[in-house]
């Protein structure tokens, strides 16, 4: 997290956060022309902010679309903020909710977690692992490309969310429909595409998760949970334990993990 501190302290950084927040996923040349400074130092200082995970990439074509990663943000929340004032606290976390001028936009999140890709995927993909880091829902499907896959809960009826696997790829790769189905608000937003991507990097993990298809307006509820899933995907993984922040405990089961 000190990576994240030094990022943090420099107030050119901070405008430039500022800037993605206003619009995200924009190339070098949008960002220079929005800062007072020389094409090297925003590159300099999106170098630091990459380094911190403030920010992450995407390649589109030729272009390098730069993309603000509120995840730092939440996990400096689970580890000092949320059991001391979490109802104020949670506003960090909207850091990313903006209107974009595309019909439609795209929310992009990244983490890096010490642990195996298979280990990763198999957190990803079975229903009891999946429970203890995504608010107590269970995801259920057979894994194969074109299958369906459904999020329920045992203590409630019905489906919270459900879709199709588009594309599996294991341990590397899964791209799913998304239908939101827990309340008539989201329902009416319709299906939007999350696409899960690990890459090993020595002995960790780089996730990637990005959450685009999605209307300009789109509900936040839609993608406002994806940093604190995984933050908790992370602490699981390497602790054992799950969150005990309030948003996390969610739906969450009583029991807490072994």
């Amino acid at each position: 997290m000190d990576a994240v501190f030094r990022a943090l302290a420099d107030p050119t950084r901070r405008s430039l956060l500022d800037t993605l927040y206003e619009e995200d996923g924009q190339t070098l040349s949008a960002l220079e022309r929005r800062l007072p400074m020389t094409r090297i130092g925003v590159m300099k200082h999106l170098r630091v902010l990459e380094a911190a995970g403030l920010v992450t990439t995407k390649r589109r074509g030729r272009e390098k679309l730069h993309f603000l990663n509120p995840v730092p943000i939440r996990l400096v929340h689970d580890r000092w903020v949320s059991k001391y004032a979490e109802p104020w606290a949670a506003t960090l976390t909207g850091l990313k909710r903006r209107l974009e001028k595309e019909d439609q936009m795209e929310k992009v999140f990244e983490i890096y977690i010490k642990t195996t890709p298979e280990r990763l995927w198999q957190a990803i993909t079975d229903p009891e692992l999946r429970s203890q880091y995504s608010f107590g829902l269970r995801t259920e499907s057979d894994w194969t490309p074109g299958s369906r896959y459904e999020a329920v809960h045992v203590s409630t009826p019905g489906v919270f969310c459900d879709g199709e696997n588009l594309e599996v790829d294991a341990p590397r790769r899964l791209v799913q429909s998304f239908n939101a189905l827990w309340g008539e608000d989201v329902k009416a937003e319709g299906t939007s595409r999350v696409t899960w991507e690990i890459e090993q990097v020595a002995d960790s993990c780089r996730l990637v998760v990005t959450h685009d298809q999605l209307a300009e307006d789109a509900n936040n509820q839609l993608y406002g949970g994806w940093p604190m899933i995984l933050s908790g995907l992370k602490t699981l993984l390497e602790t054992g334990e799950t969150l005990t922040t309030p948003g996390s405990l969610l739906y969450a089961p009583s029991t807490t993990a072994a």
